[in-house]
Formats: C-alpha cells, structure tokens, sequence
C-alpha cells in the first residue's frame, strides 16, 4: 500500500539521471550531432511549407509572411528552453520527461498528451499532403491521376487515403529494422529535400510580380494570428532532436547544438520559400490548390518539368517527415512506457534490431488510420495546438528547474533568462487563443482522457512511485533527492540517514516532504 499522500502521487518529481541518460535504458547510443541536426531539420521542413500554403495564405493574404515571423518567433523562444532542458535532462520523451523532472508526474501526464497528439496527430497529416503530390508526380510522369476515392477522406468525397496509408507502412518497416538505417535514411532524404527547395527559390523568383503583395493584410491582424496558429504546425518536427536523449552521442553538449542549428536552417528555407510563392503567384489562387509548389513552378515556366521536379523532390522528403515523426511518437511512448504510465509492450525491444518493434507497430496502426479518414486542415490545428501547449510547458519547466536545481550541470543555457522563457510562454498563450473553438475542445477533451487513464492505471503503476515506497529514492535534504538502488551502486551514508529519519520517504520525517513545493526535481546524487 503506497505511503504517499494523493498529492505527493500527483507532483512528485523524477531525479534527474546522473550519466546523461536513463539507467537502465536499452536503446543503443548511435546519432552523431550531425545526424540529430538533420532529424530537427526532417521532422520540420516538409510538414508543412510543401502544402500549407494553402491553407494559411486565404487567411491571412499576403501578410502570411508575418504569420511566418510570428511562429517562427514563438518557436525559436521555445527551442532555446528546449535546448536548456536536453542539457540538463538528456533522455528520451521530450517534453514529458522535462516535466516530470520539473513540475511533477501529473503535469508529465498532461504534457505526454500534447506530445501524443502533437506526434501522432502531425504524422497523420504529413501523409495526407504527401499522398497529393503522389498524385502530382504521377499524373505529370504518366498522365493520369489516382481515383478520388483512394486519395481523399469520407469528409472530402473520398473513402479512404491509401498513399498515405501505404506511406505510414513504408515508415513502420524501416523504423523496425534499426535506427542506424533510419538515420541514414533520414539524412539523405534531408539533403535531396534541401536541394529541392532552393531549386524552387532559383526558379520561382523569375516569376516575381510585386503587385501581389498590394493588399497586404485583407483580413487585418486577426486574419495573422490565425493563420500563425495555423502555420506553427509548420514547426513541428524541431522538437524530435528532443525524443532521441536515449539515442544520442553525448548528449548533453549535442541535444542543444541540435536544436538551435535545426531552427535556424529551418526558418531560413521558409523564409526563402514563403517569400518567393507570394511574389509568384496571387493570393487568390492559392485556396484549395493542392501541390502548391509544383503548380506554382508549372505556371511560370509553362511547362511540367520544373513542377515534376519539385513534386519529385516532396515525395522523397516528406518520406522523411513521416519517419522522423513517427520516430518521436515510438520514443515518447518508450519513455511513458520505462516509468509505468503507459502499458509495457511499449518498452519492449527486440534485441537483435534493438528498436522498440511492438511499439512502432501499434503506433502505425492507429496512425495510418488517423491518415486515412481524416481532412488535412483539421489535422493541422490538432497539430498546432498540442506543439503550443508543449511548448508552454518546456518554458516553465526552465524556469522551475533553475530555482530548483540551480547548480545543476548545463551545457547550454538560456540567454537572458527569465525574459526568454516568459515570453515563449506568453507567445504560446497568444497563438492558442486565435485557435478555432472547436480545435481547443477537442485538445481539451483529448487531455481530460489521458488524465483519466493516469488516475485509474498510470498512477498505480509509476515506477517512480514504486521506488519510493520501497525507499529506493529518498529525500536526503532540502530540495535534494539521492537515489540509493543498489542496481546504480549507490549506498546511503549516516548523514543522509540521519536526514530522512532512517525511515524513508512518507514516514512523517524529512522524506514526507518528497513531493513538497520544494522538492528537488532530483539532481540524483551527482
């Protein structure tokens, strides 16, 4: 029977491991800094500036390019609290892991479904817009197009969209046979994508009329705001560098060189990109054009090959777009999985391949389904919300975490702290109230169901908590947690002893204060 008062279940803190990554985790150590930059960069680039243009641009015109700076503002303040966060907590999960070394397990709860919408929600949407230049290549190669009914889900007059099925499937194999392959997948696809993109700068800015950006702002700033929640879905992929802590070489120096250097390719190619569509083509024809980019091309040059070419190009990037993130989402539930609040088939992984096979599998499975019968539109926002408020909770996990641990070892730490992380936090907040209804309902929804499940299941079965019962993890002073499992080799000394009463946490000593407000997020015993 658990010692813990409900609210020390709720708000306890995981201690931050001592080596730079989880004991005890299975994954094998193999992405390079190199390698983790480009897994930034092929999660992000290709989610969202190959189609999305489409979408934002009838929202807010020409003055999408502020919609652009805005998100791209908000999420460069955010990647830098990431980048403090994965040099201080260098393990899988992302953002959940952040929080549950910060804020407590419930909050790590709340914030493990964002990530699981923000992940699973995105891959779903990534396929449906590479199933549309699929079908682009195809009819430019051989002059004919796939049946409406195979590339369309039942809202849009279709039944099913099986490219993207297909692509899902082709993701789920090659994750499962190894992440060293996926890597090296990933980093060619991220150079082809790359090339694909400053030829379509090279070529469209032939075609640039000024007069397209006469009307501005059609819809005022409303009409920015809410085409900005719309293209942060365009962001989403940076924080994958995140999901790979397990995986990483030295993490702690490499994680946040990752991260930064994958924003900053990545705001310079959409920049680049959004700026010579506008100037290319009018605002008016961008609704519903599916295949932006390559229509774009086709009707400068008057011919198909440069539109082949970009179509071409987005087929085999946006390969890796799906990939990276359905990589994090496998990860995410891995680390979920490692501390009880999800079930354990998640953790399992094969020992020859050494990937979490079961995982990737189910993870496919209910993705492919997302991908095949729903629009894309409502798949971005989800997107969107679920990245923001992640986002939010990795700013205030930094801000926690250094009044908490202040000598904490960082390799990386946020620049003029605490106005960073107070101002990503109020640009999340600000993007999420231009949100369609509907969407924050829908996100609110989804949270109340996993917080449910935790209630019922993953508070039961935290390793965590299991730890502290057993007196495993024990508070040995004033916002200073020490592990003493005799798996990390650690033996309690008389004065920590003395320090929680020799009775271990929840007797009413020192250790009954384990998930207190000043309680360390655990800085082990370092």
């Amino acid at each position: 029977m658990s010692t813990q008062t409900l609210r020390q279940q709720l708000f306890r803190v995981k201690p931050v491991p001592r080596d730079g990554g989880e004991t005890g985790s299975t994954l094998k150590r193999s992405i390079g800094l190199f390698q983790l930059t480009l897994i930034g960069v092929g999660g992000t680039i290709g989610t969202g500036i190959f189609f999305i243009l489409s979408e934002a641009v009838p929202i807010a015109g020409p003055a999408v390019i502020w919609s652009f700076i805005i998100a791209g503002l908000v999420a460069g303040l955010s990647v830098l609290c990431y980048a403090e966060l994965a040099s201080s907590v260098p393990v899988s999960g992302s953002s959940y892991s952040y929080a549950y070394s910060t804020l407590g397990e419930l909050p790590a709860m709340g914030v493990a479904a964002c990530l699981l919408l923000e992940y699973g929600v995105s891959t779903a949407a990534v396929a449906v817009g590479w199933s549309q230049y699929v079908n682009q290549l195809i009819n430019n190669l051989f002059g004919m197009e796939l049946p409406h009914a195979l590339l369309y889900a039942p809202e849009e007059g279709g039944i099913i969209n099986l490219p993207a099925i297909i692509l899902i499937g082709l993701c789920m194999l090659l994750l499962i046979r190894g992440t060293t392959h996926s890597v090296v997948a990933n980093t060619i696809m991220v150079l082809i994508k790359i090339a694909v993109l400053l030829f379509f700068v090279a070529v469209g800015i032939t075609g640039w009329n000024a007069d397209h950006f006469a009307d501005f702002a059609p819809f005022g700033f409303a009409g920015v705001m809410t085409g900005a929640g719309i293209i942060f879905f365009s962001f989403v992929g940076l924080d994958a560098v995140a999901t790979a802590g397990d995986e990483a070489k030295n993490p702690r120096r490499n994680l946040p060189i990752a991260l930064i250097a994958a924003l900053v390719v990545v705001t310079g190619v959409y920049v680049a990109v959004a700026l010579t569509a506008l100037g290319a083509q009018a605002t008016g024809e961008f609704d519903g054009q599916a295949a932006g980019l390559s229509a774009i091309l086709e009707n400068i040059v008057g011919a198909s090959w440069p539109g082949t070419v970009v179509a071409a190009g987005a087929v085999i990037s946006i390969f890796s777009v799906t990939l990276v993130v359905l990589y994090g989402q496998t990860r995410i539930l891995f680390a979920m999985s490692r501390d009880g609040m999800a079930p354990k088939v998640f953790q399992k992984v094969n020992p020859r391949t050494m990937t979490p096979v079961a995982n990737t599998i189910i993870v496919s499975i209910v993705v492919a389904i997302l991908a095949g019968v729903l629009p894309i539109n409502f798949l971005a926002e989800m997107t969107s919300i679920g990245t923001l408020a992640a986002f939010l909770v990795v700013s205030i996990a930094v801000i926690v975490l250094r009044r908490r641990e202040p000598d904490l070892e960082r390799k990386f730490r946020v620049p003029f702290y605490p106005v960073v992380p107070i101002l990503s936090i109020i640009g999340c907040l600000w993007i999420i109230k231009d949100l369609r209804p509907i969407t924050i309902i829908v996100f609110a929804g989804w949270t109340a169901l996993v917080l449910v499940w935790y209630s019922f299941t993953g508070r039961k079965n935290s390793v965590l908590g299991k730890r502290i019962d057993t007196g495993l993890i024990v508070l040995v002073g004033p916002g200073r947690y020490r592990e003493v499992s005799g798996a990390d080799g650690v033996e309690i000394d008389d004065a920590d002893a003395a320090a929680v009463g020799r009775g271990g946490p929840g007797d009413g000593s020192a250790g009954s204060g384990l998930a207190g407000g000043s309680a360390d997020s655990g800085g082990g015993a370092r």
